[in-house]
Order: C-alpha cells, then structure tokens, then sequence
C-alpha cells in the first residue's frame, strides 16, 4: 500500500475533523446565546474535571475530596441536560459530528491497554484506492434510499419470461432477500448469494446497495470483475519479485467481510483460474481463516450454466453455499 496514500487520507481525515470541530463551535455559540448558563455549566465542569485531575497527579485525593467532586460534577450534569431538554436537544449536541463515531475520524482506534488499531473505515478507503478503483464509485446514487422498483414492468408474462411474477414483484423481491443479507450479515445461518440474469436489469445496482449498507455498518468490502480478480491472482503468484502489495491482495480476497465478484463467466478460463476460483469461494464459505466472510457473485450466466462451464466441485458450492436470485424483464438502460 503506498505511503503516499495513507498520508493523503490522514490529511483528508485531518480536515473532515476540523470541519465537524468548527461547526461545533459555530453550535454552541449559537446555543449559548439563548441559554447563558449552559456556558457557565461547561466552564464550571471544565474547572471541577481540571482540579479533580490535579488532585489526583498530586496525590491528595481523600474519599470525601472525590465524593464532593463528583457529587459537584453529576448536579451539573443534570442540569445540563435539563437546559438541552428544553431545546429539544440531547448531549450529542454538544459533540462533534464525526463521519466515523468508531476513531473520530482519525483513522485509528486507541483501547484502554494504549494498543491502536486501524479502524475498519481507513481499511475500506486503502481498499478502494488500491483495488476497489472505480468499482464502487456510484455508491453515493446506488443504495435503497433511492431504489425504485417502479421502473420495471408490473406485467406477467410466463412465455417471455418463464416466471409466473411480474419483474416489478420479482425484484422486490430480491430487494428485501439483500435488505435482510445486510440485517442477518453476521449470522453464520445466513447464505452468500447468486445474482443471475442478462446485462441491464439491476444486478450491479443491488451489489452497491448492499456494498452501501455494509460499509456504513464497519465491514470491508472487496469488488472486482471475474476477470480483473482472477488475472491479479495468477500474475502475482507466478510474479517474479514478491511484494507486500501482492500478498495483501490475496489476503484481502480471502478475507475481506464481503468479496463481491462481478461478470463472472466473463473470464478467459484455464485450469489455473479454476483452482484459484475454487480456493476462494471454498475457504470464504467455509470460513477457513476462522472469520465469518460474505460473497456476492453476479453473472448472465444461470446456476445450470455454472456447471456446464466450470468445474462440478465450483457449482457444487454455488449450489449449496448461495441464495440463487434470476433477475429478469427489459434491458433498463433501453427504458431510459
């Protein structure tokens, strides 16, 4: 992962928090003018928290010293919160407001041993930089806030589509089976799943939605197309000169919380792309780096085409690892 990435971020990161600081201030001051005391409540607080502190770097604190710092400091508390109250506001009002509540937009957790951990939101920003790319850039218009099932046809029609719903209800459908794969994410009952049907009909938007929904939940989630994914794989193994990047790709694959593979049977096949296919989808189904791991697969290709044109053994996990969802009706890019 080159340093100038990271470095770029942390800059990024820098502002977002000097933003959020600023119109915290900008907050408070406008508050303050209407309620003086809550003002005068923070100073008291800060004063009590600073002499509390020193007391006990000094080593004089006596158990009635502590009790009456306390007692103090939950009065002013109260009344604090009762002055918000009658603004209609809450405690969180007078914090500022974070994109990430987990690091503070710093990119980094600090627990109470003093150990930091990168935070899952700085893991996804690497991510998209280095492999993601452009694979996830609509994910701002593509998510279920803005899903309209009202642009498929509400007709039936069995001999067109050999279904007996209409692709408007078939794809509501499919809407609440990925609204509840994101609810039931960490469930280890819940199934990967198997987006099949023709080019146009919603497939990659679903796969953003859920990719949406999952990252503003922590998870790192991993897209690539079958074909970038599987050649990235091959070059770096038989890569002369190793690097850290290419060994953190392929651990990135196999343990990323959701791995979405795009246009699969797209791919120029050989028996080394089949192995690693079936490495992959075998070790993140059975969670064989002891972590629960997701998989979405999207393909024109149909369950019983998988296994005509892959191996048994690939189909086989498909078959039994997947929730198989056929997405059918008009070319929606032909509608617009």
């Amino acid at each position: 992962m080159p340093n100038r990435d990271l470095d770029n971020i942390l800059v990024e990161y820098e502002q977002q928090r000097r933003i959020a600081e600023v119109d915290l201030e900008k907050r408070k001051k406008e508050l303050y003018n209407k309620q003086p005391r809550l003002l005068e409540i923070e100073d008291e607080i800060n004063k009590i928290s600073i002499n509390k502190t020193k007391s006990i770097l000094l080593n004089e604190m006596t158990n009635d010293a502590e009790a009456k710092f306390n007692n103090d400091l939950n009065k002013l508390k109260d009344e604090q919160v009762r002055l918000l109250k009658k603004e209609n506001l809450t405690l969180d009002f007078l914090k500022p407001k974070y994109k990430c509540t987990k690091c503070n937009d710093t990119g980094f957790i600090k627990f109470e041993n003093q150990k930091t951990q990168m935070c899952t939101c700085l893991k996804q920003k690497l991510i998209d930089i280095s492999y993601n790319k452009s694979n996830l850039s609509n994910l701002q218009k593509e998510n279920f806030d803005n899903f309209n099932e009202n642009i498929f046809s509400a007709e039936i029609n069995e001999k067109k589509y050999k279904m007996n719903i209409s692709p408007r209800d078939n794809i509501i459908n499919i809407k609440n089976a990925s609204m509840n794969f994101v609810k039931k994410f960490d469930d280890i009952n819940t199934k990967n799943l198997f987006f099949t049907g023709n080019t146009g009909l919603g497939k990659t938007y679903m796969t953003n939605c859920i990719a949406n929904e999952l990252i503003k939940h922590g998870k790192i989630v991993l897209y690539q197309t079958a074909p970038v994914l599987l050649e990235t794989i091959i070059d770096n193994k038989f890569t002369k000169y190793k690097t850290t990047d290419t060994n953190d790709f392929y651990n990135q694959v196999l343990t990323a919380d959701l791995l979405i593979i795009d246009d699969l049977g797209t791919e120029y096949q050989n028996s080394l792309k089949l192995s690693e296919l079936f490495t992959i989808l075998n070790t993140r189904a059975l969670n064989l780096n002891n972590k629960l791991t997701r998989t979405i697969i999207s393909s024109n290709l149909s369950i019983e085409k998988i296994f005509e044109v892959y191996e048994e053994r690939i189909g086989s996990r498909i078959a039994g690892f997947y929730n198989i969802y056929y997405f059918f009706g008009e070319d929606l890019r032909l509608c617009k």
